[in-house]
């Protein structure tokens, strides 16, 4: 018997995914959902963005908040591999 899940929970996924960058398996792993659940869901999603304003906004927040997130795991990875430089040449120069 299919499982009936509410409009708040559905957009909750949706954003885990889209936002989070949270793939199929790790949402089907956590929540039991069916793979098609989710790829409906977004692409009801991506429907909605193209005639509703609103729906548009937050489609682009969301790819905006993934990208600095991408962008600010790139920086922390070059600031540690910096910090390991700099501890590296100081024991040289001593």
């Amino acid at each position: 018997m299919p499982q009936i899940y509410n409009e708040e929970f559905r957009k909750k996924i949706v954003r885990l995914h889209l936002q989070e960058g949270h793939t199929y398996k790790s949402l089907i792993d956590e929540f039991g959902l069916s793979k098609a659940s989710i790829f409906k869901w977004c692409t009801d999603f991506s429907k909605e963005c193209q005639t509703s304003p609103s729906a548009q906004k937050d489609s682009e927040i969301m790819q905006e908040i993934r990208r600095l997130r991408k962008q600010l795991q790139e920086l922390e990875k070059e600031n540690s591999f910096l910090k390991k430089a700099a501890a590296f040449f100081a024991k040289e120069i001593k």
